[in-house]
Formats: C-alpha cells, sequence, structure tokens
C-alpha cells in the first residue's frame, strides 16, 4: 500500500500553496500524450497578453511550447513549433499567425517571449531578444475559464494530448502578464536582468499540478573559478 501511494504521488503531484520555482526547471523527458504540467490562474478576460518563458529541447519535430484553452476555444493562446525549421505556429481564440524565419537553437537555453493585444489583434514573438514581425490573429477580448498546460498541445479543454505534439526538454521562468510588457522589458527578461515577475502567472510564486512523468530539478548553472 505503501508504494502505491508513492507511486500515485510521483505521477500526480501539485502545490495549492504558491512555491518559488526560481532555480528550478520542469524536466520533460519522454514523448508521451500523458505527461504535463497544469498551470494554475483564477483571471477569465484579457484583452492583452504576454507570455514569456525558457526552453531547452533538441526536438525537430512538432511540438506545443504552450498551450492556453478555454471551454469554447482549445487554441485560446498556443505557441506551437513546427517542423519546418524557423516556424513558430501561434493561435488567439483559434486564429492562427505564422511566422517564419526565426533562429532556433537546439540544446541550449532559449527565451521566448509572445505578445497579444485586442485592440489592434496584433501578436508578436521574440525568441532570443530577437523580435519578429507584428502579425493579426483575433481582436476581440479573450474570455473563459482557462486551463494552461506546459509539455502537451489541447485538443479540448485540459485534455486532448497526442505524443507526436508533445514538449520533450527542459521548460523554467515561466511567466504572464494581462497587458503588454515593453520592448525594454521583453529584453531585461530575456537577458535575465530584473523584470517584473507576471501578474496572472509568477514562476516565483506558481501554483500548479504534475501529471506524469514530469520532473522538478534544479537549473544548471554555470560554472566560474
Amino acid at each position: 500500500m505503501k508504494k502505491l501511494i508513492l507511486t500515485l504521488l510521483m505521477f500526480s503531484s501539485g502545490y495549492s500553496e504558491p512555491r518559488d520555482l526560481s532555480g528550478k526547471v520542469f524536466t520533460f523527458p519522454l514523448e508521451t500524450n500523458t505527461a504535463h504540467v497544469r498551470l494554475t490562474t483564477s483571471k477569465e478576460t484579457f484583452t492583452s497578453m504576454t507570455v514569456c518563458f525558457r526552453f531547452f529541447t533538441d526536438l525537430s519535430r512538432n511540438h506545443a511550447l504552450f498551450s492556453m484553452a478555454t471551454r469554447s476555444s482549445d487554441n485560446a493562446f498556443l505557441v506551437f513549433k513546427s517542423a519546418a525549421d524557423g516556424r513558430i505556429l501561434h493561435y488567439v481564440q483559434n486564429k492562427e499567425a505564422r511566422f517564419d524565419g526565426l533562429d532556433f537553437f537546439s540544446n541550449i537555453w532559449q527565451p521566448f517571449c509572445s505578445t497579444w493585444a485586442s485592440d489592434s489583434g496584433l501578436v508578436q514573438l521574440w525568441l532570443n531578444g530577437k523580435p519578429s514581425s507584428r502579425k493579426f490573429t483575433e481582436s476581440v477580448p479573450l474570455k473563459g475559464t482557462p486551463i494552461v498546460v506546459l509539455g502537451q498541445e489541447q485538443d479540448s479543454h485540459g485534455s486532448g494530448f497526442a505524443a507526436d505534439q508533445s514538449f520533450v526538454g527542459m521548460i523554467s521562468n515561466v511567466h504572464m502578464w494581462d497587458y503588454v510588457l515593453s520592448h525594454c522589458e521583453i529584453q531585461q527578461f530575456s537577458s535575465e536582468m530584473s523584470f517584473t515577475p507576471g501578474n496572472v502567472i509568477n514562476w516565483r510564486a506558481l501554483e500548479y499540478q504534475v501529471s506524469g512523468k514530469v520532473l522538478v530539478e534544479d537549473k544548471h548553472q554555470s560554472c566560474s573559478n
């Protein structure tokens, strides 16, 4: 019985109280249709958004980097890396914008940010501190109970995962704001300088639920003499 309880805790665990994950990473070591992290937020209406995180992977196939779904929109806010070189498909309320010519690198930590504002409907990406062009998606506020998932792409509200779209690698420093960050603030995040943490999702005070084979580990720091 004790062994069974420990197994259940390992494969489904989380924190109801916010936890500071500074210096930590989520490691997704397997291609699977189950392993994921669900992030908790109570906000249900967005007129604008910024999402930032850091990721590390060697994947060359399709995979989801950030997935937020509502009951009416499975791709409410989705960042999806295409198998095509340098391509991100970004969805807001199921409306797609395609970004090409982005400089992705394997097996190094890369900072990524995405901004969207409903007044213009424009999305812009920032990869490794470099901005993309700005493209139109949806120009009405995003409403509904959100489920935010790392490691999988949601084809329905909190489920509908596919192994061939799963993320394998490491993700850290996930933040979400209900406004568009300035260029300077995004550069500060990308350069690991001081920045204002997310007011919707905050890596330094994170409520989350782990399902399946996902590890919370220390982030390896550069060695110094």
